[in-house]
């Protein structure tokens, strides 16, 4: 990939792009690859090293912590488009505790290394700029998860996911009941009995290897 490719790629990532001198495009352009990673591997977690800033062009990654028993708890997911900044934790002062990534779907991505962001965020103030409102914006999503999981019945948090599914991807969801489960920090069971009630009402109907979405509406009354 040459630097023109480059630049196309990444450009509509960067609402100052047209604010950078020709050094800074250099570097940044010098410094980035393209990287992509298969269903289930793991990006980052506590005992990997610092990997940096990613730049999402497909697929989808979860980003998660882990109790000392195992237990997951999905903070929030990034998909194309999307900008992963946790993965590059280690030059983010402010972020203290573990957090573990991996690819929920094959994943293409561009990668700018921990080291090379660190100098961009200390040289340029668009730069620093940039990396604070994208931590202000997974501060948000990471709230609305706690919140959630703090305030919220189960059967409500389950009725956001799938209606969250349903409007992304239309009425057929393939996640599994486990994958759920690591989604809304439950079990896989009780996600099981919850999914059976909502058959029983007639919002959904599960098989072995999907979950199909029959009536939108009581669906989104659940979500209330």
């Amino acid at each position: 990939m040459d630097k023109q490719q480059k630049i196309e790629k990444l450009k509509p990532f960067f609402d100052f792009w047209d604010k950078l001198d020709e050094k800074d495009i250099n570097y940044i352009c010098d410094n980035c690859y393209e990287t992509e990673y298969e269903p289930g591997e793991t990006l980052h977690n506590g005992d990997c090293n610092c990997l940096g800033i990613l730049f999402l062009e497909s697929g989808i990654l979860r980003v998660y912590i882990m109790s000392e028993e195992g237990k997951e708890v999905t903070l929030y997911r990034e998909e194309s488009g999307d900008i992963c900044v946790l993965s590059a934790s280690c030059v983010l002062s402010e972020i203290t505790f573990d957090v573990h990534i991996e690819s929920v779907t094959h994943t293409k991505a561009l990668l700018i290394p921990a080291n090379a962001f660190a100098n961009l965020i200390e040289s340029n103030i668009y730069f620093e700029n940039f990396q604070n409102k994208i931590k202000a914006q997974r501060l948000s999503d990471i709230m609305w998860t706690m919140q959630q999981i703090l305030f919220f019945s189960f059967d409500k948090r389950l009725a956001i996911f799938l209606y969250d599914e349903l409007v992304k991807n239309g009425p057929i969801i393939t996640y599994s009941h486990l994958e759920i489960a690591k989604y809304l920090g439950s079990a896989r069971e009780v996600v099981s009995r919850m999914l059976k009630y909502f058959e029983k009402e007639g919002i959904l109907s599960v098989s072995r290897k999907e979950i199909e979405i029959l009536d939108k509406k009581k669906l989104f009354e659940r979500t209330k």
